[in-house]
């Protein structure tokens, strides 16, 4: 060891244990660091959406969205309470929106979700982990890193809060009830136009 690296080693041994310790952690972040920039650039890390996240990559994604959520979701203030005529609503937009993704009480997503990763919630238990103005602040807002868009381009607020209302219903619906509502609220048919008058 050459006399300068060696003062250099000598000196940090005999410093106080708060410097060592202090020195050992900067060491350690950057080569932990350096390992992770590493796994980026040697394209190890599969993107392919048929392969599952490792268990670690779900604990992470999962706890970095519901502290974000909440955090975001913080300053939105909650309609009184919802009507029958807003779960109504909310239920026409659940229909032709989202219940391709995430199923319904007996409905199965549509294929096409099961190529997704991560995969959809089913929703039915989704006011037992998240408060009203978190969900609507998720359906304006979409996630990053799923395939849940930002639905404020195309859905007013107004609209947003109509499927909260539906989605806080869901879990006293079940298969029958669901196409029930179905039914009801189905468009009513549009009439032909008449035939134009031949010369």
């Amino acid at each position: 060891m050459g006399s300068a690296a060696g003062r250099l080693w000598r000196r940090w041994v005999d410093a106080p244990k708060a410097v060592c310790l202090l020195t050992g952690v900067v060491i350690g972040v950057a080569a932990l660091g350096a390992a992770a920039w590493g796994t980026v650039l040697s394209g190890a890390f599969d993107m392919a959406a048929s392969v599952p996240h490792g268990r670690l990559a779900y604990r992470i994604l999962d706890t970095v969205k519901l502290h974000s959520v909440r955090r975001h979701a913080r300053g939105i203030r909650v309609p009184a309470r919802f009507t029958a005529d807003e779960m109504r609503a909310g239920f026409r937009l659940y229909d032709a929106h989202c219940v391709t993704c995430h199923g319904g009480p007996g409905i199965a997503p549509a294929p096409l979700s099961y190529g997704l990763n991560p995969p959809p919630p089913y929703l039915i238990n989704s006011p037992d982990r998240w408060r009203p103005n978190e969900l609507y602040w998720i359906i304006r807002n979409g996630e990053k890193m799923t395939a849940m868009p930002a639905w404020k381009g195309r859905l007013s607020a107004r609209e947003a809060w109509n499927l909260v209302a539906f989605i806080e219903a869901l879990r006293s619906l079940d298969y029958p009830g669901y196409l029930a509502m179905r039914q009801a609220e189905a468009p009513p048919p549009v009439a032909p136009s008449p035939a134009p008058p031949t010369p």
